[in-house]
């Protein structure tokens, strides 16, 4: 009797302004594959007073109990099918089990957070640790290594972009996944996977159809956003050296 091919969950625990929604849509292009787009957003907005744009909108967008959005994640999935979850670290407040993503083949997405901030302040005049991510990205890192027993592979938005086919092959080796070329390109435009913030955040990726060549820009800081990036760093230097 031959045996059934396993159903895998995908946990991509990102920050911000981190290719993260191209990375969706990349994995949304395998056949197998269904995404989910940041399923802890609204329960992250209704736990603080943070006034993000469409606050209101994503709140009313998605159940605000984590427990309930967890039991979705988890819930049984096709044999042979993939969910592939896009995750914003910052969302996981402290009172989120992480237990819950033991059985999920983890990855974290990576970005110098030079930057992240200045794609962040481009598009938010307000901008903190909490809002850059890598802080608690580094806590979610190893929270889940010491539930795991191992480091999680950690990939660099840059490597993707320099060369794609060449990193998500990379990339598909560390999760045990099929290489698929389909995952270098994807339809223009909205995608019905979006959550509803797509109108605020999602302009140059929906223009694309797969990943935009690499450029190498120069970013120029505020004093505070230099402040700001100093405190980054060594997050960003200690997720760095699990890179695959």
């Amino acid at each position: 009797m031959t045996q059934a091919a396993e159903a895998v969950r995908i946990s991509m625990w990102s920050g911000p302004r981190i290719i993260s929604t191209a990375m969706m849509r990349s994995f949304s292009s395998r056949p197998e594959c269904r995404v989910v787009d940041e399923p802890f957003y609204a329960y992250y907005l209704s736990k603080t007073d943070l006034l993000h744009p469409m606050r209101e909108e994503v709140i009313a967008s998605q159940p605000t109990d984590w427990g309930i959005v967890a039991n979705q994640l988890n819930a049984p999935l096709p044999e042979g099918s993939s969910l592939y979850i896009k995750h914003m670290t910052q969302h996981m407040l402290d009172e989120v089990d992480l237990k819950v993503f033991v059985a999920h083949r983890n990855v974290f997405l990576i970005r110098d957070p030079k930057r992240v901030i200045a794609s962040y302040a481009a598009k938010w005049d307000r901008i903190s640790t909490d809002d850059i991510g890598i802080k608690r990205q580094t806590e979610v890192f190893e929270e889940i290594r010491k539930l795991t027993g191992s480091p999680s592979p950690v990939v660099e938005a840059e490597d993707i972009l320099k060369n794609p086919e060449a990193a998500l092959k990379k990339l598909c080796a560390a999760l045990d996944l099929e290489w698929r070329t389909e995952m270098l390109s994807w339809p223009k435009g909205r995608h019905p996977e979006d959550g509803v913030w797509a109108d605020h955040w999602y302009a140059s990726v929906e223009a694309s159809t797969g990943f935009a060549p690499y450029q190498e820009r120069e970013v120029t800081l505020s004093t505070e956003q230099s402040e700001l990036l100093e405190e980054q760093l060594p997050y960003y230097e200690k997720l760095r050296r699990y890179k695959i």
